[in-house]
């Protein structure tokens, strides 16, 4: 049974079904357009009135020639009409013609601007070829040039392009290649859904091509701004059994970094989301730093660098869900945390003469509460603590005592619409009155860091630099155990 049946939806552009196909061959030939911009004409000449205008890719049935143009049938559009020959290639759709039109789709997978006559190759091919000889490089072809199209789709600055980038999406629409178009930030992002790549996980294939399915399965950017908390999560999970079932031996070390840097991400987004439900996030957290740890920078491609800062900021935000208990401030500063509302989480202030019944000074939030990262000052008149109300996104929470009493002020880590970030405690300056901070932040998809000497009675920056020993009060007072934790120095 030809592979054909399996994929139909690739071949509605030729008209038939996978059943009438199977019994009972198409009767005329097969063309694909290979020059953008072709005219459809109503008679064989150059002067004839234009039907329509054909673009790479396009499918029609030949029924006739007549001298340099063919007579075709765009079973698309429901228009017949006359094509120049040289605009076209007839293709044999039989069992001895798949081997050729594997070789185009080999020679077409990687050319950029060519995807959308690529994928008709690859209807073509899988349309020709005995089901026994198709394996996953087909499906990786396929997948690859339908990524490349929607990824051209979403980046396009050219006016242009518009035209083309349209009529090749609709043409691949035509071979039944999905693409979803999501809202984010403003612009639209044209994501494909990944069938092809959703066959190459399922059949036997090399361990290149599985990385590579897996990595296009489980882009962040494609994952839809509505889905909510119960769907994310468990797409999450999914995303996670995606990956460890792409092997890690046998790759390029670049390929490798990708998968280290994607799972690092979607540990990190695990990890946030089962501490959430109040379950262990231990073992999440866990596997996300090691991921991210594992990357190996030596080996890290330039177009990755992005990446690669992604993961890190992810798994700073979730870093306490591996990380022990401070030891008990000397001064007896610490806090409790109690539930409020459902879904709430109440944080008061105690030391040694004020317990949980009359704190200091208390605040509930509906955010991750990271207990065990408060950090008390040897003055007892501050503490800092991690709190994370979203997913890739952590705060600093302060409570320091002033002439009017406890506040507590919440510092986030930018204010200008970011994206991800944190920031974080890295340590006491003496006499009370200075605070070290770092943070990381991606916003308008560019990615900062610094280190910060923070004034504590206003929590401004008093001094910001791009490495802790460009500030010599940041390099003298740093906590030992923050910079053996954070993995803002990595």
């Amino acid at each position: 049974m030809k592979a054909f049946a399996l994929f139909a939806m690739l071949f509605a552009s030729v008209g038939v079904c996978a059943k009438e196909f199977v019994a009972e061959p198409a009767p005329n030939p097969t063309a694909i357009v290979v020059v953008d911009q072709s005219a459809l004409r109503a008679s064989p000449r150059e002067s004839a009135q234009q039907q329509a205008v054909l673009w790479q890719g396009d499918s029609l049935e030949v029924r006739g020639r007549k001298m340099d143009y063919l007579q075709v049938y765009d079973h698309r559009r429901e228009r017949a009409g006359y094509v120049r020959a040289t605009q076209v290639r007839v293709l044999g759709l039989q069992a001895q013609d798949a081997p050729n039109l594997f070789a185009v789709v080999r020679f077409l997978r990687d050319t950029p601007g060519a995807e959308a006559l690529g994928i008709g190759y690859a209807a073509a091919y899988l349309r020709a070829a005995p089901g026994k000889d198709i394996g996953a490089e087909a499906f990786d072809a396929l997948g690859s040039m339908a990524e490349r199209l929607a990824r051209r789709a979403s980046s396009n600055r050219s006016k242009a392009n518009d035209a083309i980038i349209a009529a090749h999406l609709e043409v691949v629409a035509g071979y039944g290649v999905a693409m979803r178009s999501l809202e984010r930030d403003g612009r639209v992002q044209v994501c494909y859904d990944g069938e092809a790549f959703r066959r190459v996980m399922a059949l036997p294939a090399d361990a290149e091509q599985k990385a590579r399915a897996a990595l296009a399965l489980t882009r962040e950017d494609c994952i839809d701004p509505a889905t909510t908390l119960v769907e994310r999560a468990n797409l999450d999970v999914w995303r996670a059994d995606v990956l460890d079932r792409a092997p890690r031996t046998d790759l390029p070390e670049y390929l490798k970094n990708r998968l280290r840097m994607r799972s690092a991400a979607v540990w990190s987004s695990l990890a946030f989301e089962r501490v959430r439900r109040g379950e262990p996030a231990a073992e999440a957290g866990s596997r996300a730093l090691q991921e991210l740890t594992a990357v190996n920078r030596q080996e890290l491609a330039e177009d990755d660098s992005s990446a690669y800062s992604d993961a890190a900021v992810r798994v700073g935000a979730v870093r306490w869900a591996v990380e022990s208990p401070p030891l008990k401030a000397s001064t007896g500063l610490a806090i409790v945390t109690e539930s409020g509302q459902p879904g709430e989480t109440c944080i008061k202030l105690v030391d040694a003469k004020h317990d949980a019944k009359s704190p200091l000074s208390q605040r509930c939030t509906w955010g991750t509460v990271w207990a065990n990262s408060a950090r008390a000052n040897a003055q007892g008149t501050a503490l800092a603590l991690a709190v994370q109300p979203l997913d890739g996104w952590r705060e600093m929470w302060v409570f320091h005592r002033g002439a009017d009493g406890w506040t507590i002020d919440v510092v986030p880590p930018a204010g200008d619409a970011p994206e991800i970030g944190y920031v974080e405690f890295a340590g006491w300056v003496p006499g009370g009155k200075k605070l070290l901070a770092a943070r990381e932040v991606r916003s308008g998809g560019r990615f900062s860091r610094s280190f910060e000497v923070l004034d504590l009675d206003t929590l401004a920056v008093d001094k910001r630099a791009d490495k802790p020993d460009s500030l010599s009060q940041f390099y003298r007072w740093q906590d030992p155990v923050w910079k053996g934790q954070t993995v803002s120095l990595r």
